[in-house]
């Protein structure tokens, strides 16, 4: 085989397809864009209750730290989040207030994780959550044990158009 029939020969080695990314198949390592920002995918978190399944996302940028939360409910529920300092313990309060807003409780329960990335210290661990809605119906709260310690973050919905999901590997 010369030269040129090498160079231009469908070589045997092919790389690997990536897989179209979705907020529902987004890995560890992939790249989203949201809000003229690009953050790096560093932690990936699915939560699973009976038969419920959802997803957060950690995204990286410098540091500033970000969550993507993503769900397939009757339709794509997307949402951004960020970790805040609000002193809650369990049981889960019926109202919260943040910043001047009321939060009413919309659900709880608890769901098994499986962690990845920075995330994978929780793998196998079960997290009672708690989910806010404000009287505006624009805000949320979302609230999640492990163990004693209660953490609390803040978002709001986003548009799947609002989000580019660039596939960092396979």
């Amino acid at each position: 085989m010369g030269f040129f029939s090498r160079l231009f020969s469908k070589s045997e080695k092919q790389a690997p397809e990536v897989k179209e990314r979705t907020p529902l198949n987004i890995q560890v390592g992939d790249i989203v864009t949201y809000d003229l920002v690009d953050y790096e995918v560093v932690g990936k978190i699915t939560y699973r209750d009976g038969g419920y399944e959802w997803f957060s996302y950690q995204l990286l940028e410098g540091n500033q730290t970000k969550w993507l939360a993503a769900e397939m409910d009757d339709e794509l529920e997307l949402g951004v989040y960020e970790t805040v300092k609000l002193p809650v313990s369990l049981p889960f309060p019926k109202k919260l207030e943040y910043e001047g807003q009321t939060f009413f409780k919309e659900e709880e329960g608890e769901a098994r994780v499986t962690g990845e990335g920075r995330s994978k210290n929780i793998n196998g661990r079960t997290s009672r959550y708690a989910e806010y809605i404000s009287e505006d119906e624009e805000t949320y709260v979302s609230l999640e044990s492990w163990g004693s310690e209660v953490e609390a973050s803040v978002g709001y919905d986003i548009e799947a158009y609002e989000i580019k999901i660039l596939a960092g590997s396979k």
